[in-house]
């Protein structure tokens, strides 16, 4: 299969678009906990935070997870992953799988992610069955960050377009969130959204440049504090 340039981005398009059907927009990554506890009350508050969350959060590990297995892929078969991995790609892929899922520090991100890895890995192996070796070699479940990877580097779209497109659809899915939850203007949070571009490509940086997840530090115990409250919160409107 060959893609062209145009062809890569509009498949990152649709990968990263919200109609994609692995139910992101019913997750808060923690916000509506921190929204209820007066923590994030203004734009200002919000950006400060996600700004810390590329840098230092889970997304930031999912991003460098991301890239390692892209990169697995794509040196373990053909450039479009027609052919069924090696033992060693199996093996590899694998250990980061379950790797990323003992990262998770509360259950209801580490269920968020597996439930949305599900949601991903249905449709693509529904486009694509020849994939299914790629995703059994991944173990279950499989993390969202990974099936992404592994639809990425199908699609022929390169680690730096990848990972950014993901870095940019976690942060407008919870900007979005948070334009129900302050409440925030849509102008307001697109505003956020321009601004956060810089903090994106920091982020894409750092996880293309890992090598493997032990190297990070993962160092947002505010959100996760907030995602381990959010389950006996009164009233929620998210999942996570």
């Amino acid at each position: 299969m060959t893609t062209t340039k145009d062809q890569a981005l509009l498949r990152l398009l649709q990968l990263t678009s919200p109609a994609l059907p692995v139910g992101a927009y019913s997750y808060s990554e923690g916000l509506e906990t921190l929204v209820e506890q007066r923590l994030i009350v203004a734009p200002k508050s919000l950006v400060t935070w996600l700004e810390q969350e590329l840098a230092y959060g889970m997304v930031a590990i999912d991003g460098a997870a991301l890239a390692m297995a892209h990169s697995m892929a794509q040196k373990a078969a053909d450039p479009a992953l027609e052919a069924a991995p090696s033992e060693a790609a199996w093996s590899e892929i694998a250990a980061l799988n379950h790797q990323l899922s003992a990262l998770r520090d509360s259950e209801e991100t580490r269920q968020q992610s597996w439930d949305m890895g599900r949601s991903l890995v249905r449709m693509a192996t529904h486009l694509h069955p020849d994939l299914k070796p790629w995703f059994k070699a991944t173990g279950h479940p499989c993390n969202f960050a990974v099936a992404f990877a592994l639809l990425a580097a199908r699609w022929q779209i390169d680690d730096r377009s990848a990972v950014l497109g993901y870095l940019h659809s976690w942060a407008g899915n919870v900007i979005t969130s948070a334009v129900k939850l302050v409440p925030l203007g849509q102008t307001v949070g697109q505003k956020m959204l321009l601004g956060l571009y810089p903090a994106m490509e920091a982020a894409c940086d750092r996880a293309l440049a890992t090598q493997d997840l032990a190297d990070l530090c993962l160092s947002s115990w505010g959100t996760t504090l907030a995602t381990l409250q959010h389950e006996s919160l009164y009233t929620r409107l998210f999942r996570s």
